[in-house]
């Protein structure tokens, strides 16, 4: 079992409960794997979690940004609070190292993985929210989340990879791009599907997807890198 107290230490926490941390780090697939095992998983601390990270998030950005509308302050936050943005921060703050995941989830990469570290991050601020209260919830949250919004406002990570695609296409290159299915795999109820965005003829990069649109994104985004424009 990793030593909870010391990543507690390490991640500027002091726990007068230290199995909320515990449970915060446990993934439902461990319980499965660990029949064994006493403790609870970290689903309901990441339903807490996520509800005190919008509160706390919403209330900086409208407080930072008093003359942005509405529709301004919901992209940056939702850049500062979506799975790749949270996972990063659990990445850097070495969650992968303590999670309790089953042989299976533990070899896990990509989006899969980003999704089980960012519950793992709102899990954690449920933790310390039940633990400590309010105050010291957002103060985590103001140490590794906050403090990301000026990258996010000078990369524009607040657009999708679409907006943010075609704007410089039009900018850059004087054309809108365009998008084309060119596959789709697989029984009606998990389909995958392959798009290609184009610049005039020239395609620029592909993505994959379990939805016309999830594709398409994903290859707005391999397109900005191949273009280096991120």
């Amino acid at each position: 079992m990793p030593d909870f107290s010391a990543f507690a230490t390490t991640l500027g926490l002091s726990f007068h409960n230290l199995d909320l941390l515990t449970e915060a780090l446990t993934h439902r697939s461990y319980l499965n794997e660990h029949r064994e095992y006493a403790g609870s998983h970290n689903e309901r601390l990441e339903f807490l979690g996520d509800a005190v990270l919008e509160l706390a998030t919403t209330d900086f950005l409208f407080k930072k940004f008093p003359a942005k509308p509405e529709g301004e302050l919901t992209a940056y936050r939702a850049a500062l609070v979506n799975t790749v943005s949270l996972a990063e921060s659990s990445q850097l703050l070495g969650v992968n190292d303590f999670l309790l995941l089953s042989k299976g989830e533990s070899k896990d990469t990509g989006r899969a993985r980003d999704v089980i570290l960012a519950d793992a991050f709102e899990a954690i601020i449920g933790a310390v929210y039940l633990d400590s209260g309010y105050d010291a919830a957002e103060a985590f949250i103001a140490r590794n989340v906050y403090t990301k919004i000026e990258s996010v406002i000078e990369k524009r990570s607040y657009q999708d990879a679409k907006s943010r695609f075609q704007e410089l296409a039009q900018e850059k290159r004087g054309t809108t791009p365009a998008y084309e299915t060119l596959s789709e795999v697989g029984p009606d109820h998990d389909k995958r599907f392959t798009v290609g965005v184009f610049i005039g003829r020239d395609e620029i990069a592909r993505g994959e997807g379990q939805s016309k649109q999830e594709a398409e994104q994903a290859a707005a985004e391999n397109g900005l890198k191949a273009m280096q424009w991120s």
